[in-house]
């Protein structure tokens, strides 16, 4: 008697609108965190979203995963812009710029804090985005060094910081009033960035892990 040899199974691929789901709600959870914090209702996301609240619990069991993946998909679509204005842009403070104005487009400094308040920051997925971000920044600065275009004395933690302060609405202030004035802002610090350096700084450039001690 003989043994019928199993066939393998192919993976099953999620379906497109499944994928257009999942799609509309980390866009509607995204907006939401960033107006109303991390604590905002699954249900009201779903409503936004224009799904069930079935489907927004089969594709996040928990709210933590549903918040991993906002800040991941933020982190990565800023890696992405970087990469973009590496490969792009001849010109290495240009380059920088790009970045600095795109994080500030995608909110990431109003989503990063949740990362420290509503789950593990050292998950993998999470560490993998935050890695991703820091080597593309530091190459992106190390570039424009090297181009006698950006001042030696600053660190990378220096403009992730300072760029996340400055794209981050004041105590009472609401997002709008941000909105209008970010990029106005960020490109007068970008402007201090630019070399010959015309002041001496106090202390030491700051690091991603000075950063990350903080």
């Amino acid at each position: 008697m003989q043994t019928a040899t199993p066939v393998p199974r192919k993976a099953t691929r999620p379906r497109a609108d499944a994928l257009r789901n999942r799609e509309r709600i980390v866009t509607a959870a995204r907006e939401m965190f960033v107006e109303f914090g991390p604590d905002v209702p699954l249900d009201e996301i779903a409503r936004r979203a224009g799904v069930g609240n079935a489907t927004v619990y089969r594709n996040f069991p928990d709210r933590d995963a549903l918040v991993r993946e906002v800040v991941c998909s933020v982190m990565d679509r800023t890696a992405a812009a970087a990469e973009l204005a590496l490969a792009e842009s001849g010109d290495a403070f240009e380059a920088l710029e790009r970045f600095v104005h795109t994080a500030a487009d995608e909110r990431i400094s109003a989503l990063c804090p949740m990362v420290q308040s509503t789950f593990d920051k050292n998950h993998p997925d999470l560490e993998a985005a935050r890695e991703r971000i820091e080597q593309l920044t530091e190459e992106i600065m190390d570039r424009a060094k090297a181009a006698g275009q950006l001042r030696s004395d600053v660190g990378v933690g220096d403009v992730m910081l300072i760029a996340s302060q400055l794209s981050r609405p004041p105590a009472g202030a609401g997002c709008d009033l941000a909105d209008r004035y970010v990029h106005r802002h960020l490109q007068l610090f970008l402007d201090g960035l630019r070399a010959p350096a015309r002041s001496v700084l106090p202390g030491t450039a700051m690091t991603m892990e000075d950063l990350r001690q903080a």
